[in-house]
């Protein structure tokens, strides 16, 4: 798998502190592109990420950080002329609100060319998100051109997540429409409810979302910790959400995506693919940051192998 997006240098406070009155930061990264590619190799998926990183100490850390877990960042690109994005995260008593430092960044100025890069000709999936398109005309060219081939004729499937972010589209109508027709162009999605509901109509439900994205092979609708529905060629399938102690949610949607892409590439059914979606995202559910321990592969067997019924007793 091929994974294309920015990825930042993460500055957040310590747990129990705020950026108000604390006195130190800890340095993390953050990306849901390279989130994706990390977790796919903790699940034993052959993933690369693709990306630009400046020439600086928070480009390298970012680097490090990302090859540690097994990707391959041989095609990322490091620019002498633009830094590495940063965020930093406000967390507060109803949910973290993050603060982005990634106008200009070394990722912003991605384009089209970077689908030239030779990983893309043996990859089966290519995983983009939202976020891309956001950054500036070129990453949107990006995007653009990545979904421009009809399905049929692609060498390979590419998965999108919608992963709208609010404050990187300062007009609302423009993302509703942007990320809507990219969605209907890939060959898997994934949307959460909420945000589905924000960008397209406050009363969806499920169906609802399938309906207004009719072409994808395949569509996955997550309802936060409730459940996730998967849309394909036959019968809707859903599958609920293990019950899950939340230290931090942001990162698990990519966690999620993730698992459910490992699952396909593992031929198993659909009803695997979720479940893994949802052991994947647990992972990120229970660290402060954006990437966290899996189960051993005993235990994510194991849940895999439960029955229906067991399996929703955990709900």
């Amino acid at each position: 798998m091929v994974c294309v997006g920015e990825t930042m240098a993460a500055l957040a406070p310590e747990p129990t502190a705020s950026l108000d009155t604390g006195d130190a930061l800890r340095l993390a990264v953050a990306g849901a592109e390279s989130n994706v590619a990390m977790y796919l190799a903790d699940l034993g998926i052959s993933a690369a990420w693709l990306s630009a990183l400046g020439d600086d100490p928070f480009g390298r850390r970012v680097r490090t950080t990302v090859a540690a877990a097994n990707v391959d960042v041989s095609g990322v690109r490091s620019d002498p002329h633009r830094p590495t994005g940063l965020l930093v995260k406000e967390p507060g008593p109803t949910g973290t609100r993050v603060h982005y430092y990634r106008r200009g960044s070394a990722a912003s100025a991605l384009g089209p060319d970077v689908l030239d890069d030779p990983r893309f000709g043996s990859a089966a999936l290519v995983h983009l998100t939202g976020v891309t398109p956001a950054l500036s005309p070129s990453c949107g060219a990006l995007v653009e051109r990545a979904l421009a081939t009809p399905p049929a004729d692609r060498r390979h499937a590419i998965s999108f997540d919608v992963n709208h972010r609010p404050a990187l589209w300062p007009d609302r109508t423009a993302a509703a429409t942007v990320l809507r027709g990219l969605a209907d162009r890939a060959d898997i999605v994934f949307v959460g409810l909420d945000e589905a509901r924000h960008l397209w109509g406050a009363d969806l439900d499920a169906g609802g979302v399938r309906a207004l994205l009719p072409r994808p092979r395949l569509l996955v609708v997550k309802d936060g910790g409730r459940d996730a529905t998967a849309f394909g060629d036959g019968p809707e399938v859903t599958v609920p959400a293990p019950r899950t102690e939340v230290v931090e949610p942001v990162g698990a949607g990519d966690a999620f995506a993730a698992g459910f892409l490992a699952g396909l590439l593992r031929g198993g059914p659909l009803t695997s693919a979720l479940r893994l979606g949802h052991i994947t995202a647990g992972s990120a559910l229970g660290v402060t940051g954006d990437h966290g321990p899996l189960p051993d592969a005993a235990t994510v067997g194991r849940l895999l192998g439960l029955t229906d019924g067991a399996w929703a007793a955990r709900a």
